[in-house]
């Protein structure tokens, strides 16, 4: 197994397509073919750690937050950035980083919160627009039922909990081939006319590359005639944050009392009590500051989440109750979620690494502490 073969199955679980503009996510250090001897799975990548996955003969690292998120302009050790990335160099190791990919993702950063805090009918609380596109083409009777199999084969009309959605419409194409053309049906020279079946079905945009692909290895015409447009609708499956709920709702302090336990957290920032029971929670890992006025929108009890600042704690107007775990904290489980799902993903590829070459790192990367 090679480095981008693992880089093709994170981007499985966690398109880098949904990452945040801000964000600088993928292979930051390392070569794309180099042989994987193990991965080494953290939550920030610092010196301790490439030193682990030196000493557990891991040669490439997943990291969930990048270790260079602006542009460096040297190399010289002098700051810890710095350090890692001539550490890593040295000792060629790959640094991969997924960060707002995987909190992006349906099964991601948030997800492993609300299994966590065994939250039901979750829902994204701030889809990502224009995630979802449509490709609309032409194609002779006899060769629609190729197309549309060729396109579904690569996750094309998958709709919700639906697949091989489509939509066909028979109609009648017209065509006249210059002496230039070879066209697969009529003549040359002529006008043309011949019955088609316009096809139209949706598809998420990471897989656009792979849709069209698949449409001109599949298509029997010399010219395809095809038009994708990237729709308005939302998409419930990939965004920022998630709202669910309790089975049975909670006094403020029974919550407070669950979110330390299941958080594993020996404190929580929080706002004024407000008397009210917790039923319907949003969480958000990492800094959420961004995401009260959409909590308070979708009815929340309650929003947990990190990095919260003086005023914004004012921001809950008494109609939310706001929870800061702090910012390790809301993200902690994601390696080992990484970890479940590299391993589950690994053992269905050949060639795959030998077992137990997928390492949980046991580094504590939390740069705060609590007296």
């Amino acid at each position: 197994m090679q480095v981008k073969d693992v880089v093709q199955l994170l981007e499985e679980i966690a398109p880098l397509a949904y990452a945040e503009d801000f964000d600088n996510t993928g292979l930051l250090v390392g070569d794309l073919d180099t042989q994987v001897s193990g991965i080494l799975v953290t939550l920030d990548t610092l010196e301790d750690v490439v030193d682990e996955a030196i000493s557990e003969e891991c040669n490439l690292i997943v990291s969930f937050h990048p270790i260079v998120f602006s542009g460096l302009k040297k190399l010289t050790g002098k700051t810890y950035v710095e350090r890692v990335v001539q550490k890593a160099i040295k000792h060629d190791i790959a640094i991969y980083a997924i960060h707002t990919a995987l909190d992006n993702a349906w099964n991601g950063v948030n997800a492993m919160i609300c299994e966590k805090l065994k939250l039901t009918n979750r829902k994204v609380l701030l889809p990502q627009k224009e995630t979802i596109k449509k490709l609309t083409t032409y194609v002779p009777t006899a060769n629609a039922d190729t197309v549309r199999s060729a396109l579904f084969s690569v996750g094309a009309g998958e709709i919700g909990n639906y697949t091989n959605c489509s939509f066909n419409t028979v109609g009648s194409g017209s065509f006249n081939g210059n002496e230039a053309s070879n066209p697969t049906v009529g003549k040359k020279g002529t006008i043309n006319f011949e019955e088609e079946v316009q096809i139209g079905i949706t598809f998420h945009k990471h897989l656009e590359a792979s849709v069209v692909k698949a449409l001109f290895k599949s298509h029997p015409y010399e010219e395809v005639a095809y038009e994708i447009t990237t729709l308005e609708n939302t998409n419930q499956h990939i965004g920022m944050g998630m709202i669910g709920a309790f089975e049975k709702a909670l006094s403020e302090k029974e919550f407070l009392q669950m979110l330390k336990v299941n958080m594993n957290t020996n404190c929580v920032r929080h706002s004024a009590f407000l008397g009210k029971p917790i039923h319907k929670v949003v969480v958000l890992g990492g800094s959420g500051s961004f995401a009260i006025e959409a909590a308070k929108r979708a009815g929340a009890d309650a929003f947990v989440t990190a990095d919260l600042k003086y005023h914004d704690f004012f921001k809950s107007e008494n109609t939310l109750f706001l929870a800061d775990i702090g910012h390790y904290e809301s993200e902690q489980y994601t390696k080992e979620l990484l970890v479940a799902l590299l391993n589950k993903k690994i053992t269905n590829f050949a060639p795959a690494l030998p077992a137990g070459r997928v390492v949980l790192s046991k580094t504590n990367t939390n740069p705060i502490s609590y007296y």
